[in-house]
């Protein structure tokens, strides 16, 4: 039965994307929209193409693509070693808790680009000021999901190590860390998500590379194709992203679903 679900789920999926671009075939080439607005997908394919072949003033797509994504990976690796020990600690004790959650609290529900402003007053315009941001987007998805986590591990399972014998040290690496480990993995997956619209949204405002410097830098040239290209890839690499998590989480966590 889950296989037939899956199988549709699927076909409607493809069926979806093939509408999409039937859609836009039409309008593009009856002239329904203006090219200068919307470009056709053979346009937008050709772009590509030039691009993949000669790049985007004088960087190749890669040479883009590979600026945006070490920026993230950087600071997503900085925000994974803090924000998961700190979220763990501050939902297995009260004292981390009231020291760290006011500030993470605090800063959350900021949209990242209010205060990015302030760190390229402090840190300059190059790659530091870029990387701090990406981390305090990435960090408090992180830390929140830990301390959730920790505060929902079912209270049997830490009765049975205990009355095992197990010491604390024991009963936090071999039953909490564990059962936190599936709530951890949505709120990478969720930091992951902000940490890459933000980076998107931070290369629009203040950088002379990557992808989302790419469109913006198009868009002032009104070169909507070359921006279709840029919105497109970010989308796909947005998805391989996301999958990505979900293969590793499938091999960390092997005894989801398993009862």
């Amino acid at each position: 039965m889950k296989v037939k679900n899956k199988n549709k789920k699927q076909v409607l999926s493809m069926m979806t994307w093939v509408i999409i671009l039937l859609i836009w075939w039409i309008v593009t080439n009856t002239g329904l929209i203006q090219s200068q607005l919307v470009p056709s997908p053979q346009k937008t394919w050709e772009t590509f193409i030039e691009i993949a072949k000669n790049g985007y003033n004088g960087t190749s797509l890669l040479g883009q693509l590979g600026i945006s994504f070490y920026r993230m990976f950087v600071a997503l690796f900085f925000a994974l070693f803090a924000g998961i020990p700190l979220g763990l600690l501050s939902g297995y004790f009260l004292t981390f808790q009231a020291i760290f959650d006011p500030i993470v609290q605090f800063y959350r529900p900021l949209p990242p680009l209010a205060y990015y402003t302030l760190l390229v007053l402090w840190l300059g315009i190059d790659e530091t000021s870029k990387v701090t941001l990406l981390f305090l987007a990435a960090f408090a998805p992180i830390y929140v999901a830990g301390v959730s986590a920790v505060k929902q591990v079912k209270e049997d399972y830490i009765l049975s190590g205990q009355s095992l014998g197990a010491s604390k040290l024991q009963l936090f690496f071999t039953v909490i860390f564990p059962s936190c480990l599936p709530q951890i993995f949505t709120g990478i997956r969720t930091a992951v998500g902000v940490s890459y619209t933000t980076l998107i949204a931070a290369e629009m405002v203040a950088a002379t590379s990557g992808i989302g410097w790419m469109v913006i830098d198009a868009s002032r040239y009104l070169k909507s194709d070359v921006m279709f290209v840029g919105i497109i890839i970010m989308g796909i690499t947005g998805i391989l992203l996301d999958l990505g998590i979900k293969k590793i989480e499938s091999l960390v966590i092997f005894w989801g679903g398993k009862e």
